[in-house]
């Protein structure tokens, strides 16, 4: 066996309309594909990061919250490479969303920092 890259990583939102401009207008993902599944009462939403990711944003009716606080086992949060932290720092800001200070991971000496989804998913952006 051989895996060749991450294809896609799923999200399920609480609020659709809300994540979806997040996720297109806030941080610029295109949309691919958005479908409705009525006998679900769900939505699925593909969207591009980059040249070869995608997020699939799933929303279904009365998803329990996401347990962070504490931190839980499981996936931790989702990562994405920018080439300029201080000034994608200043853009988040500038959408009234609360960035954490930006730090210096000790072992690539790369600048990194965090700021949550409209569902307070962590997630990071890391300097190339």
């Amino acid at each position: 066996m051989k895996i060749t890259k991450i294809h896609h990583i799923a999200i399920i939102c609480s609020n659709y309309d809300r994540s979806k401009k997040f996720y297109v207008e806030t941080l610029g993902f295109s949309i691919i594909q958005e479908t409705y599944r009525i006998e679900r009462d769900s939505y699925k939403l593909d969207l591009k990061v980059g040249e070869n990711s995608q997020i699939e944003l799933f929303s279904f009716p009365n998803s329990p919250p996401r347990v962070s606080q504490p931190e839980a086992c499981g996936l931790r949060h989702l990562a994405f490479e920018v080439e300029n932290i201080e000034e994608t720092v200043l853009y988040l800001q500038s959408q009234n969303i609360q960035v954490e200070d930006i730090r210096v991971d000790e072992i690539t000496d790369k600048k990194f920092t965090f700021f949550p989804d409209p569902d307070g998913l962590p997630l990071e952006i890391y300097e190339k």
